[in-house]
């Protein structure tokens, strides 16, 4: 299951992020999406977990969690969408 987290600080690493979903199942991929010019964080990013099960347990366990001073919001990741 592909998790997408939002509301994430600036300074948060990706590894602090795999770090965050270890207690509720094993990462297969983590990914923070960063501004093309820039480079920085665009505060958000994604997760992907072997399993449904993991996901929705990573999703109820850290869905409002506080995080380097912010909640975080965790959900299942909608399919990307095609841009016209």
């Amino acid at each position: 299951m592909k998790l997408y987290v939002g509301n994430l600080s600036s300074d948060v690493s990706e590894s602090q992020l795999s770090d965050l979903v270890l207690p509720y199942g094993k990462p297969t991929s983590t990914e923070i999406v960063k501004d093309r010019g820039t480079g920085d964080s665009r505060g958000f990013g994604f997760i992907e977990l072997t399993s449904d099960a993991e996901g929705r347990a990573a999703i109820a366990g850290l869905d409002g969690k506080e995080v380097n001073g912010r909640a975080i919001k965790v959900n299942e990741a909608r399919p990307r969408t095609a841009r016209a």
